[in-house]
């Protein structure tokens, strides 16, 4: 129950934060609006250094740092700065190590840990955008040359956009039974495609398989070894670390060239459209259900 519980809030505080980015509501948008009047008081140089002057006095007259990540994003886009609403923020910056519990410090040690927590996310990010994208070539290169109407190309579409599905969602996206879309992605983890991350016997979560950080951080469940006795099991020797791969280099033109990028947006909103329902079944899940009137009478 307790493992359950934080599970839960942490899948809401994700999704709180997903809010606040995407589909803020009334009160939410009223402090975003506020947020970004702040930072265009801001003055600096280069928009970098008047956001980052801007973030430092919003926290520092005790604003909630929520409303002000999101109205970074809309004034770097208004600015041309960003195409698109990439959730570029300086989050390392707002760690423990950086400010302390309600406030940055002095301004001249926040913009460059601000500054240097940007240029850390960007290549970051590029770096995990060029590993999907390369994930996502290999397995439609994969599930090449199959019958025109197979769905196995726009299931890895799908999943390409979506971190995790289950043969519920897919059926749902493609519009076919649940019970194909299982037969589907028990097809894609034969093949090598999709990596099942779950680890139960239903509703299971199916990723891709080349998606290294994802299988990196699933593990399958604790359960008791046969065989052993109760105590405590003997300690093994730790295994060295091996070196990291190289990262993998972007994808040139001449292999983008015959690849149809259709469906893909369809895809997208349909991940929104998940999350925004699994963050309302959150909200329902922590209402407390009121309990009927107890009966009094003799």
């Amino acid at each position: 129950i307790i493992d359950r519980g934080a599970i839960f809030a942490a899948a809401r505080h994700a999704l709180m934060l997903y809010q606040w980015l995407t589909t803020p509501d009334f009160d939410q948008e009223g402090e975003v609006q506020r947020a970004e009047a702040a930072l265009a008081e801001a003055d600096g140089a280069t928009p970098l250094l008047a956001a980052a002057r801007g973030f430092h006095a919003w926290l520092e007259a005790g604003g909630a740092r929520p409303p002000i990540r999101a109205a970074l994003i809309r004034t770097w886009q208004r600015q041309r700065l960003l195409h698109a609403p990439v959730p570029l923020t300086g989050a390392a910056a707002l760690g423990a190590d950086a400010v302390g519990a309600d406030a940055p410090g002095a301004e001249a040690a926040w913009t460059p840990g601000f500054l240097q927590a940007l240029a850390n996310e960007a290549e970051e990010g590029l770096q995990m955008l060029q590993d999907l994208e390369r994930a996502w070539f290999a397995a439609r290169i994969t599930v090449a040359g199959r019958r025109r109407d197979s769905r196995a190309a726009a299931a890895v579409d799908i999943m390409a956009a979506t971190p995790l599905v289950s043969a519920t969602s897919l059926g749902a996206a493609l519009g076919m039974a649940v019970k194909n879309a299982a037969a589907l992605l028990a097809q894609f983890q034969a093949a090598g495609i999709a990596l099942e991350v779950s680890h139960r016997s239903k509703r299971r979560l199916y990723g891709l398989t080349t998606l290294a950080p994802l299988r990196a951080e699933v593990a399958p469940p604790r359960r008791p070894e046969p065989g052993r006795g109760r105590g405590r099991p003997p300690i093994l020797p730790v295994k060295e670390e091996t070196t990291p791969p190289p990262p993998l280099p972007p994808l040139t033109p001449l292999e983008r060239r015959d690849f149809d990028y259709d469906g893909l947006a369809a895809a997208i909103a349909f991940a929104d459209e998940t999350i925004r329902r699994a963050r309302r079944n959150l909200q329902g899940l922590k209402a407390p259900a009121s309990l009927p009137p107890a009966d009094l009478s003799p």
